[in-house]
């Protein structure tokens, strides 16, 4: 007679913080960022990668060119070189982006109206993650986050 494995004594979320999984912590955190951020931007009808491209070229003074936006975003976001070139074409497709001569692509005057509205539904979405957070807590959280990651070799600074 074989009797099944023992279960766990409590579930995993009982055992003592500094001994949680960080890896899991993180990934659950980011997906529910994410979920949270891109459902905000669905909202207004904007995709997290068309907010990448209007919030880069909102920061810029000298504008640039669908293929720099493209190594640039892709280089440190979540998305390849494909996936931001469909946005600047579905930005380019709502005239919330213009092209000029030399390639440079720049907010049009409804783009710049767009990434206002971005920015403001965006603010909410930052209160509602922080709710209930210290900010010396999250300043914590993300320095110790920081320093897992330097740890590990990784890039542990904001970008772009």
């Amino acid at each position: 007679m074989t009797t099944a494995p023992a279960s766990p004594a409590s579930p995993p979320a009982a055992a003592p913080s500094a001994v949680q999984p960080v890896g899991y912590w993180t990934w659950v955190a980011h997906q529910a960022v994410v979920r949270h951020l891109r459902g905000a931007l669905a909202g207004i009808d904007l995709t997290q990668p068309q907010w990448w491209v209007l919030k880069d070229i909102a920061a810029e003074h000298a504008p640039r060119t669908r293929a720099e936006l493209q190594n640039r975003l892709a280089a440190h976001l979540d998305a390849g070189p494909e996936e931001i070139g469909r946005a600047i074409d579905a930005l380019t497709a709502r005239a919330w982006l213009s092209a000029d001569e030399a390639g440079r692509v720049r907010a049009t005057d409804a783009g710049r109206a767009a990434t206002r509205r971005a920015v403001d539904v965006l603010k909410r979405v930052r209160a509602e993650i922080h709710a209930g957070v210290p900010e010396e807590d999250y300043a914590t959280t993300l320095d110790v986050l920081r320093r897992m990651i330097r740890n590990l070799g990784g890039q542990a600074e904001l970008s772009p």
